[in-house]
């Protein structure tokens, strides 16, 4: 067993996974597990750069990582960046706070490396199953892109493009600095216009209607998911696998789009950071499954970060 520490750091969450993994086994044991919602993408999309408070934001959960890594003794430790700092102007001062704090350079990784590790973290475990027909179509529904993999036993194709909750959220649902409380009705169409001309982008690298079997990443998806079955809490046990139904997801998505800000911040389930960019997320989920055809979705609380710490070890 070799121990390992990964962070996966996105436009709207940084995470952490600290895990004991055997790769004659397969098996990846958890240590720990961290999110923390730090909105690094805040306005990349509109200003090219990334934001002082943001920044901030980001360099304090890194601190707050550095303590929990040097308590579990991790041997090896990897740090990916993913959309925001891909698009940044000013990533070189991104760099320079991770390495100051964590004794590594982020990697600014491609879309097709993002695509290739949630590939991985996503489907490593579900290899032997006969209730979940191959090959798979991985969704990993990020803050600033989405990541589409196709693939059997490994990556038959990938693809990632710029449509994420929180991109289109300051895309298309902000006025006057503050979320349309609810989006209108012309607001939406923009936004699913959107979605769609990416989708048609992904479709020709990546074969999705071809797939058998639709697994669901990232915080959109889980969320939903968690909606879906009612959970008093957030509760990754009962959503690691869980399957939602097209009609569910149909019915979840055309709620939140018109509800309050408070209205979605009152769903038990519901963090705090995802409340004004959930319905966003919704509908990328909603316009993916009308798209292939997709019955339900199967959805995967192991994801890019999983992937990244199986690099390592």
């Amino acid at each position: 067993m070799t121990r390992v520490a990964a962070v996966d750091c996105g436009t709207n969450s940084i995470r952490l996974l600290v895990a004991d993994a055997d790769p004659e086994t397969g098996e990846l044991v958890d240590l720990a597990r961290r999110m923390t919602i730090v909105r690094l993408g805040q306005g990349v999309d509109r200003t090219g750069r990334l934001a002082p408070e943001a920044l901030e934001r980001t360099f304090a959960a890194c601190r707050e990582y550095a303590a929990v890594i040097k308590e579990h003794g991790a041997e090896r430790l990897r740090f990916v960046a993913t959309s925001a700092s891909r698009d940044a102007e000013n990533r070189d001062e991104f760099v320079r706070g991770v390495l100051d704090i964590l004794g590594v350079e982020p990697e600014v990784i491609t879309g097709d490396r993002e695509a290739e590790f949630s590939f991985t973290g996503a489907t490593k475990e579900l290899t032997g199953r006969d209730d979940l027909a191959r090959p798979y179509l991985v969704v990993d529904i990020g803050g600033g892109s989405t990541e589409f993999v196709v693939g059997d036993d490994g990556v038959r194709a990938a693809r990632s493009v710029d449509v994420g909750c929180v991109r289109m959220t300051e895309r298309h649902l902000v006025q006057d600095g503050a979320v349309t409380d609810p989006p209108t009705e012309a607001q939406v169409a923009a936004m699913r216009a959107d979605i769609e001309a990416a989708l048609d982008l992904a479709e020709r690298s990546v074969p999705l209607r071809e797939a058998h079997t639709l697994v669901g990443l990232a915080g959109s998806v889980t969320t939903l998911s968690a909606i879906a079955l009612d959970l008093p809490a957030y509760d990754s046990t009962a959503i690691h696998h869980s399957r939602i139904s097209y009609d569910s997801v149909r019915e979840i998505t055309h709620r939140l789009l018109h509800s309050t800000h408070a209205e979605r911040a009152a769903i038990p389930s519901m963090h705090p950071g995802r409340v004004d960019v959930i319905a966003a997320g919704a509908l990328v989920l909603l316009s993916i499954m009308e798209r292939i055809g997709a019955e339900e979705v199967v959805v995967s609380e192991h994801d890019i970060l999983d992937g990244i710490a199986w690099s390592v070890a």
